[in-house]
């Protein structure tokens, strides 16, 4: 299938420097010229503990892995690569992060007794990303005794045929002694030099060894370097601790066969690589050290004209420290009573996390382009037998640089998640905001869709069980890129306002504002020109926005619904008993059985929203027609919403579907869909049903709870109950929309006004004091919270949406209150 993909508007592009340049799309393509330089390398493989890449397919990984060799039991299974659940973390992530600059990673490892803190910096000055540095410091945890050995494993892979690494070193047998060199070339990258540099002399090795092993032939030495090198197809370089582990297999099983099994050498003798040298596309040096140890990779690219040495690094680690403090505090800063100096590390570290799961992913996704319709009764079960017959096919590759979820347990794209990502990252770096928006907009297929997970690969697919990876051309997922954008769009309104002519007039004042990649420029340098970015992705949008329309559409006359419109009515498509995935809040309670004729007040809601968007955008682009048609779009469907889905008797809004005898019916469950109007603020102020939301929010019998808003009332029948993900836990994504409109609702004269403004201060607190509280005992954000204790549930280091705490504490206390004025009888 053929992708649409954007003009190079946010390409990589060269252009000749000029003191006037008059034309604002050439200010624009040298401005993100730049912002790619900066943001070209990056740890971009965030299902890894630490893996450095660049955003260009088939290129240069470097990566490190260690494990514990005190005891054999215990050796293989100690070992660390990927993110893991089970890896008896007390704790980890970057406790500093800027995607331009670098930060500071922190690794609580309690199984191997072991503290890891890795500081990256990167270095610009040059084409090709510049160079960048990573120093690498082990520190054994309190209660480990001082001769832990720890075994550290660095490597580095060239996945490009063109491209190449070789060592620098001197062969020898018993491994390299002082800094490991290695150069190299590849393709968008060009040359490059990487060093593992040697560390500090208190670096130590195992100073127990066994003599007997100087009997075998050619045996490597604990102080020593061991690098290996290995050529293996692209496709598999991923599993590097696979090919790692059964090198080790090999050198164990002669060294077994040599002493026999009751008269085995020690484990940090044992379970070390045997030195071999040649050529290859994999390399990789292990290290065994008795205790602390520290050491630096540094990565020079050919271009910067000088290397990146240790005391670089050193320099900018306090550098950039010093100025990610700063502008932290000044884009985030914290509103009463979350002023106290207790919440700065919180906040510091759920935003760094966030930033610091940023990814590039490149590879093929399944798809199914089977025909799946759904017109008929009992529509799923002939959807769920042709899943079974597993028809997906290979299409791409494909590209995506995108935030996740969940480094151990969601590394990939999810389009639901996303917008509620980026809204904290928009905040810090608008740049690169819409660098990921034009990523994730370049996927939209020639009939607009989008696939909901992005599973690129055979690595991120290696981490979803196969009845999950195929997606479906007519499954939707809630759009919520259009939060970005509208966020976007203001942050633009408001820099107009106040930006300097002379930054549109005249490049080479704007270029050196932006020579510090730590600067604000460069992080806002697309507002300069950001009608050019939105006429750019204006047709991807559009195409997307009809799709839905189309795909997703609700049937009105069959079934002789009143309404103002016959056509703004929508069903997500992708229903099954109990569950309605596509909707992003899967086990929430809809009709059973699922129905044709359903409509869903979330879906109905999220077009309604997108439209006004859509309507905005036409605007300011001057598309007049294309305005007139959204805003009838809008228009009719805000009227729907309460045509189709309001209920006078539970006084909320309702999904709908068709009984036994052909007539529309409401299906009531109180919980975030019957309040989905408000959270996308498409209610007046002053509406009397805006008032009954009000009321069920902030009722401890139905949504409120001391930690949020429950996602399901306490009184509804399947409160709590099956699989329970959707049906009472606390969601931060969902409790930020309510905050929103709160806040929203709470500024406005109205009737409402006041409760408003009450409900958003005592909220507030509750959510960020339920996060932090649990973060403090567990050293983890989560992907939800118990409502009835608020303990944490799901996915531990669940930073995606769970982030927007950084917002909320940013918002203010309280929402200051204008009274309704006094008006006299006959002045009406």
């Amino acid at each position: 299938m053929a992708r649409a993909l954007l003009p190079l508007l946010l390409g990589s592009m060269s252009l000749c420097a000029a003191s006037h340049v008059d034309d604002p799309s050439v200010i624009s393509m040298e401005i993100q010229r730049v912002s790619n330089d900066s943001l070209l390398w990056g740890p971009y493989n965030p299902g890894l503990y630490f893996g450095m890449r660049p955003r260009i397919p088939k290129s240069v990984t470097v990566g490190l892995m260690w494990g514990n060799l005190d005891d054999f039991a215990t050796a293989q299974g100690s070992f660390r690569h990927t993110c893991e659940q089970g890896d008896n973390m007390k704790g980890y992530g970057w406790v500093e992060y800027d995607a331009r600059t670098g930060g500071k990673q922190v690794i609580h490892d309690q199984g191997n007794k072991l503290d890891i803190e890795i500081d990256l910096v990167k270095v610009p000055g040059a084409r090709n990303g510049g160079n960048w540095g990573a120093r690498v410091k082990g520190k054994l945890r309190p209660e480990a005794v001082k001769a832990v050995r720890t075994s550290v494993v660095f490597y580095a892979t060239t996945e490009d045929p063109e491209g190449s690494i070789s060592l620098e070193n001197e062969p020898d047998p018993q491994g390299l002694v002082g800094p490991v060199r290695f150069k190299g070339h590849s393709p968008g990258l060009d040359g490059f030099h990487i060093e593992l540099a040697e560390g500090p002399g208190t670096n130590s090795p195992p100073t127990e060894v066994d003599p007997r092993l100087l009997e075998l032939e050619d045996e490597p030495a604990t102080d020593r370097a061991l690098y290996r090198v290995w050529s293996y197809p692209a496709e598999h370089l991923w599993r590097v601790k696979n090919i790692f582990f059964h090198a080790l297999k090999e050198r164990f099983e002669k060294i077994v066969a040599h002493f026999g099994t009751e008269n085995i050498p020690p484990p940090w003798q044992a379970l070390t690589l045997k030195p071999t040298y040649g050529e290859g596309n994999l390399h990789v040096v292990q290290k065994v050290y008795e205790g602390d140890f520290e050491f630096n990779i540094l990565f020079s690219s050919d271009s910067a004209g000088r290397p990146i040495t240790s005391d670089i690094v050193t320099e900018k680690i306090e550098e950039y420290h010093n100025h990610f403090g700063a502008r932290f505090d000044e884009i985030f800063k914290r509103q009463p009573p979350f002023d106290d100096a207790k919440y700065e590390p919180f906040a510091r570290e759920l935003f760094s996390n966030l930033l610091g799961g940023i990814g590039f992913f490149h590879g093929t996704s399944l798809v199914d382009r089977s025909e799946y319709p759904e017109d008929d009764e009992n529509f799923w079960e002939a959807a769920k037998a042709n899943r079974e017959k597993d028809l997906g096919q290979m299409e791409g590759p494909t590209t995506l640089f995108t935030s996740i979820p969940s480094r151990p347990f969601f590394p990939r794209g999810f389009l639901w998640d996303e917008g509620f990502h980026l809204l904290p990252i928009i905040e810090w770096d608008v740049d690169l905001t819409m660098h990921i928006l034009t990523s994730w907009y370049n996927l939209i297929d020639d009939d607009g869709w989008i696939a909901r997970e992005q599973i690129l690969g055979d690595e991120a697919r290696n981490k979803v069980p196969r009845e999950f990876q195929t997606q479906y051309p007519h499954y939707a997922n809630p759009p919520t890129l259009v939060l970005v954008l509208t966020k976007f769009i203001e942050k633009w309104h408001n820099h107009t306002e106040h930006v300097a002519p002379s930054l549109t007039d005249n490049l080479a004042p704007l270029l050196s504002l932006m020579s510090d990649y730590g600067g604000n420029s460069i992080h806002n340098a697309i507002l300069n020109a950001a009608d050019h970015y939105l006429k750019a992705i204006y047709p991807l949008l559009r195409r997307h926005y009809f799709w839905f329309r189309d795909s997703q559409a609700g049937e009105v006359r069959a079934y002789d619904r009143k309404a103002f419109s016959t056509k703004e009515a929508y069903r997500w498509r992708g229903r099954a008993p109990g569950y309605c995935l596509t909707s992003g809040i899967d086990d929430y309670p809809r009709a059973e059985p699922p129905h044709p004729g359903e409509l869903h007040v979330d879906l109905i809601s999220w077009m309604g929203f997108f439209a006004r968007l859509m309507e905005h955008i036409a605007f300011v682009l001057g598309e007049h027609d294309d305005r007139n048609e959204y805003s009838g779009h809008a228009r009719a469907i805000i009227k729907n919403i309460d045509d189709l889905h309001w209920n006078d008797e539970h006084k909320c809004y309702c999904d709908a579907t068709v009984d036994s005898f052909e007539e529309s019916v409401h299906v009531c469950h109180v919980g975030y869909v019957s309040i989905f109007p408000f959270l996308l603020g498409l209610l007046p102020h002053d509406s009397e049903k805006l008032s009954a939301i009000l009321d069920i929010v902030g009722d401890p019998e139905q949504l409120w709870s001391p930690y949020g808003l429950r996602s399901l009332s306490r009184q509804d029948e399947f409160y709590s109950k099956g699989e329970n993900y959707w049906r009472g836990p606390i969601w931060v994504n969902m409790n930020y929309l309510a905050l929103l409109r709160l806040k929203e609702y709470g500024s406005v004269k109205g009737p409402y006004q006041k409760k408003a403004a009450q409900l958003y201060g005592e909220l507030r607190k509750n959510v960020v004091e339920n996060v932090y509280k649990n973060w403090v005992e567990t050293g983890f954000a989560w992907e939800q919270y118990e409502q009835e204790t608020g303990k944490a549930k799901g996915v531990q280091h669940f930073l995606g949406w769970t982030s927007l705490v950084v917002n909320i504490m940013s918002m203010p206390e309280a929402v200051d209150v204008i009274p309704m004025p006094s008006v006299k009888h006959d002045e009406l």
